[in-house]
């Protein structure tokens, strides 16, 4: 089922999500999120009511509230990888030069949790908060270490927009994942899909939808099944336009909890800076999973400590 009404809410959320530094008047946000003003002032003052938002007393201005940070807080005790994670990605993109981020899985979508090192991080397309159908070929850096089944199901899911079944975009598919799981990382080229993407997701500026970010979202999916998305072989002396380079996180299970990438690199990259890269994600990650075990391990509030 679908809420019209709660989708106006979670509209408001993600702009401000996604530009959390700027206010945004009445008139401003009526403009960009397509509300007429009486329900959008509706919507706001209540959210500015109870803490979601808050409103500046002079230029009435709207910002993120404090029971954001609130619930922000709670979804780190509730992820204890996160935590941890946090400072390791923001030294890791300082010391490669490049932007870092953390995604995420939640149901049937990719979630870009955080990014460090974006020249303009609060721009699109990469904004925290981006989320992508989890579907391939997206989301290969999970699926590598889950269970056939699972991989099954994601392998089926490139096909799902096509009339017919793609044995070569089948066989592509399981080529790359049997790749990114022997090298414990995962490589994705800029292609057309990844410029287009750009291109469309600078529009929703002026009009801001859920359903229409998904919409090119889902395009962009679509795209890269008919490009040379993943990077299977690296050959020495080679020089690639890399999109991302990504290495899966694992904490208390088999499947990677989150995966850290490096991505926002404007130069084509040699095969030995993508293998010297990826060595370092591979260690800030080992050093997160480690840290994040421990974390895990000490006694919580409601658990005995262990006896001697």
């Amino acid at each position: 089922m679908f809420s019209k009404p709660t989708a106006r809410v979670l509209a408001i959320l993600d702009l401000f999500m996604s530009h959390p530094s700027k206010a945004y008047g009445l008139t401003e946000l009526t403009r960009i999120l397509g509300l007429n003003k009486a329900t959008c002032h509706a919507i706001l003052s209540t959210m500015a009511r109870y803490g979601f938002l808050a409103q500046d007393s002079r230029s009435k201005a709207y910002r993120l509230g404090p029971s954001i940070a609130a619930a922000g807080m709670s979804a780190f005790a509730q992820f204890p990888v996160l935590e941890v994670a946090r400072p390791r990605l923001e030294a890791l993109s300082k010391e490669l030069q490049l932007g870092c981020g953390l995604m995420g899985r939640s149901g049937d979508q990719l979630v870009l949790l955080t990014n460090y090192g974006i020249p303009e991080r609060l721009e699109f397309p990469f904004h925290q908060g981006l989320r992508l159908p989890n579907a391939a070929p997206l989301g290969a850096a999970f699926i590598a270490w889950s269970s056939p089944n699972k991989l099954q199901q994601w392998l089926d899911s490139a096909q799902a927009h096509l009339p017919e079944w793609d044995e070569n975009l089948d066989k592509r598919l399981r080529i790359s994942v049997i790749g990114i799981r022997a090298r414990g990382f995962e490589v994705t080229l800029i292609s057309e899909a990844e410029v287009a993407l750009e291109r469309e997701l600078a529009k929703p500026k002026e009009n801001w939808s859920l359903e229409e970010v998904a919409e090119h979202v889902q395009h962009y999916r679509e795209s890269l099944c008919r490009s040379h998305y993943h990077l299977d072989r690296i050959e020495e002396g080679r020089q690639y336009q890399v999109a991302n380079i990504a290495v899966p996180i694992f904490a208390s299970g088999e499947e990677p909890e989150l995966v850290i990438s490096a991505g926002s690199i404007r130069r084509p990259v040699s095969a030995q800076d993508i293998l010297a890269i990826a060595d370092r994600l591979k260690l800030a990650a080992k050093e997160i999973s480690e840290a994040a075990t421990a974390t895990l391990s000490y006694p919580q509030p409601d658990q005995d400590p262990p006896t001697a």
